[in-house]
């Protein structure tokens, strides 16, 4: 009786875990079969456009993938626990820049969070990080150079640095003034991977092929790096085609072209519901700017949309109280636009 009951939802179960595993792979799939049904000719172009855009990125991909996987495997991400000693300005200036240069795991940023509040770290310098860590690091800027090119990357990367600041200062000078004290929620503590590396940093081990365990690790790690990148960049090369194929360019260049401030403040408000994610947003604003899209509306996109993403919102909001988040959020959105408009008059000079 047991069997026959339970039975029935095996099925069920074996497709919630189907799709809750291979989501990215399935929609990709789902999608070109869609557009197959309607126009089996632009299948086969959004096909070899996706391939031929994942053979054109490959060396960078590669770089992007040893590069992560060193640094879990030598325990460099370990270093980012030294940012967080010293005076206010140096603890603000040291996190932003880890947070914009490290190449820490996205799922360590909120324990380590967490851990650093709950240590009594001033929020000033663990803002700074926060809003830093999202938008750029070591692998992440490899990929902008092959898809955007070196300008955009460096760009991105002193944008990333430059609002971990501009977030840091402006929480130092708010908090001076009282009403920032106790950012956490209740009952939240210091537990967590990310916690550790703060608690008891380990040593970096530079030469981690001479230990049979950090070889291992590096292997994990270049797998699940290797796979997370080819999901992700698949989707969105699949989704470039199909959006250089349809939109039209007149459209973009009318919405988010031109040099003034509109198409910035728009690409910075689109950028938190549209962006999926920090790889696959690379390629479609890459074919936006292909279209006419304004260099400072794809950076402000990109920033904007890296720190207010709805999987990082809803960790922010379950980690710390309301004013806390709603200010995360105006430094994120002011931040992109700052970022947006400066480029943007750089990329005119």
């Amino acid at each position: 009786m047991t069997d026959a009951t339970q039975t029935p939802s095996r099925p069920g179960a074996f497709l919630r875990t189907l799709w809750r595993d291979h989501r990215v792979w399935l929609a990709s799939a789902l999608i070109l079969a869609v557009v197959a049904v309607f126009d089996i000719d632009q299948a086969g172009a959004s096909l070899r456009f996706t391939a031929e855009s994942l053979l054109h990125t490959a060396p960078f991909l590669i770089l992007s993938i040893v590069v992560a996987s060193w640094a879990v495997a030598t325990g460099a991400d370990n270093l980012i626990a030294r940012a967080f000693t010293g005076a206010p300005a140096v603890m603000i200036g040291l996190a932003a820049l880890a947070g914009g240069l490290s190449p820490f795991c996205s799922c360590g940023v909120i324990p380590l969070i967490a851990a650093l509040l709950a240590m009594g770290v001033p929020l000033s310098a663990v803002m700074a990080f926060w809003l830093a860590s999202p938008v750029m690091d070591p692998s992440m800027f490899v990929l902008t150079t092959g898809v955007l090119g070196l300008e955009f990357a460096i760009a991105k990367t002193l944008a990333a640095v430059g609002l971990g600041l501009f977030g840091g200062w402006t929480v130092h000078f708010l908090g001076r003034a009282g009403g920032l004290s106790e950012p956490l929620r209740e009952g939240i503590g210091d537990g967590g991977c990310g916690g550790g590396k703060v608690r008891a940093p380990k040593p970096v081990v530079w030469r981690f092929w001479q230990h049979a365990d950090r070889r291992a690790r590096f292997g994990r790690e270049a797998l699940s790096v290797t796979l997370f990148l080819a999901k992700w960049l698949t989707l969105a090369f699949l989704l470039e085609s199909l959006m250089l194929a349809f939109v039209p360019a007149e459209t973009v260049t009318a919405v988010l072209g031109g040099t003034g401030l509109a198409p910035i403040a728009l690409g910075t408000l689109v950028g938190v519901p549209a962006y999926l994610n920090g790889y696959a947003a690379l390629p479609l604003v890459g074919g936006l700017i292909e279209q006419g899209m304004a260099h400072g509306a794809g950076l402000a996109f990109l920033v904007a949309g890296g720190v207010t993403s709805l999987p990082a919102a809803i960790a922010v909001w379950a980690l710390v109280k309301p004013r806390v988040f709603m200010l995360y959020l105006a430094l994120s959105l002011s931040g992109a636009f700052a970022a947006g408009l400066l480029f943007q008059l750089w990329t005119l000079s």
